[in-house]
């Protein structure tokens, strides 16, 4: 059966969303939800694994919890290459993105109301298949929004990714309250409901999409339908049989997902590439995004240990006293968000105004690694306090410059990808940049165990240093990777 190729899409001329398509607040709000439940759940959820049972912990030891919350969150980015394939191949970006919203409230309900490490299990193998689903095909049909020649695109990207991060702010406020006062299972209850007004405000939503959302753009032959049944099946058998015998266990479950992160990269990378289904220019532009990928990997191995290293810091470090009141720990994790709100309607100007004078893709990648090493070794000037020896401002700076450098490359990740991808790649290229992530996201878990609280200098250096060099050396190489992205910039 040959491929179906996308519908050509023309400009809609429609501004109703501040200058964007208003089909954009649909999608906009969903993953705005989604994102409030998805933040707030992890907001509390390496406190819950590391706490004593008298707190209402699960009493975990620190490493295997960061661990653990590094290999949830890689396997969140990781499940985007089934829910990329699903809808490549099956049923539309659209009607996944529907499906998956289901599936993730069914995993905060399975944190909520299950106890235990059994809640822990069944929640987070939900929330990341559904969360992968949503997030690789959120991003796709916001792409089927615009034409190819749409200057509003990265703008509209940003808007985007304001709705992501308001979400961001909100989740863990609210639900740090509640773990604070009611208990952990109050607070994963909140993302539930959190979730659930997402879903229904995208099912009155969802029927004004154009029809490329929907669209299947490499339909499977019906005759290899029990193929796939069979592989998925085998795959779950696979996984049960292996944490039955402890060869997947919590204490190398970060580990476990970066060696799976890396095949299905790879592999990713050579099935697009070999592919008779793209010509010359298509797999120029897979070539050129390749330095992209791996410096988005060094970026996200920083950036996502807010959820893990941070979190640490901000327990047993941070001074989270204002004005006699303690701060909850997981509202440090809202700092950031406040600064993406903030700031992405400043970065969507300064692209529209700059229009096509703006920075290439590369140059906005590479200052992107640069800043965010710079922030790590901002930590230095405070290594080797005791407890509460961090003052609250300082850390409120820290954030803000992992935001400059998320603004960066995020929002522009997502947009560049889906100008580099093949017609008939397109989910499956955005799922590959969700690969980075999530690569990034799992080594940034395995990191936890090199954290020593006594002794951070070699800590917070190497790993800063190492992003320095990353971005340098991409903004070294900035002619070569345009020239293979063969006129996207």
């Amino acid at each position: 059966m040959s491929a179906a190729q996308p519908t050509p899409r023309t400009r809609d001329e429609n501004t109703r969303f501040f200058g964007q398509p208003w089909s954009l607040v649909h999608v906009f709000g969903v993953e705005m939800w989604e994102r409030f439940s998805f933040y707030g759940m992890q907001g509390i959820l390496l406190i819950y694994l590391y706490f004593s049972v008298s707190q209402g912990g699960l009493g975990i030891p620190e490493a295997v919890a960061g661990g653990i919350v590094g290999a949830y969150g890689g396997s969140v980015y990781l499940s985007t290459i089934l829910g990329a394939w699903v809808a490549d191949r099956l049923f539309g970006s659209e009607r996944v993105l529907f499906v998956s919203a289901i599936v993730i409230v069914a995993g905060h309900l399975a944190l909520a109301l299950l106890p235990g490490l059994v809640g822990v299990g069944v929640g987070l193998v939900l929330v990341a298949l559904g969360s992968g689903g949503l997030k690789a095909n959120a991003t796709a049909v916001v792409g089927t929004l615009y034409a190819p020649d749409d200057d509003r695109r990265d703008a509209g990207f940003s808007l985007f990714y304001l709705g992501i991060n308001l979400g961001a702010f909100i989740g863990p406020i609210l639900t740090g309250i509640l773990q604070s006062t009611l208990g952990f299972h109050w607070g994963f209850g909140l993302a539930a409901v959190g979730m659930t007004l997402g879903l229904v405000q995208y099912s009155f939503g969802r029927r004004s999409l154009p029809a490329a959302a929907r669209e299947v753009p490499n339909p499977l032959p019906a005759k290899r339908y029990p193929l796939v049944g069979l592989i998925a099946a085998g795959a779950v058998v696979l996984i049960a049989v292996l944490a039955l015998l402890g060869v997947i266990r919590a204490d190398n479950l970060s580990t476990i997902v970066i060696g799976g992160t890396l095949v299905a990269a790879i592999a990713y990378f050579a099935v697009i590439l070999t592919s008779r289904r793209i010509d010359s220019t298509e797999r120029s532009r897979v070539w050129g995004f390749l330095p992209l990928f791996i410096t988005s990997v060094a970026f996200w191995s920083l950036y996502q240990q807010q959820f893990t290293v941070l979190t640490l810091y901000a327990s047993e470090r941070l001074d989270r006293n204002i004005f006699g009141f303690e701060m909850p720990i997981p509202w440090v994790q809202s700092i950031n968000p406040v600064f993406i709100i903030i700031l992405s309607g400043v970065f969507a100007a300064i692209w529209t105004r700059l229009g096509k004078r703006q920075p290439s893709t590369p140059v906005k990648f590479g200052l992107s690694a640069i800043i965010m090493g710079s922030a790590f070794l901002l930590f230095l000037p405070f290594a080797g306090g005791g407890e509460n020896s961090t003052p609250l401002l300082a850390i409120v700076g820290i954030l803000f410059v992992f935001t400059v450098a998320e603004l960066l490359l995020s929002p522009v990740g997502l947009s560049v990808t889906t100008k580099l991808a093949p017609s008939v790649f397109h989910t499956q290229m955005v799922a590959l940049f969700f690969l980075s992530i999530a690569l990034g996201t799992a080594i940034s878990g395995w990191l936890v165990q090199f954290y020593d609280p006594k002794n951070e200098v070699p800590y917070f250096s190497i790993l800063g240093t190492i992003a320095i060099v990353v971005g340098i050396g991409l903004l070294l190489s900035i002619k070569p990777v345009l020239r293979l992205m063969q006129g996207v910039r």
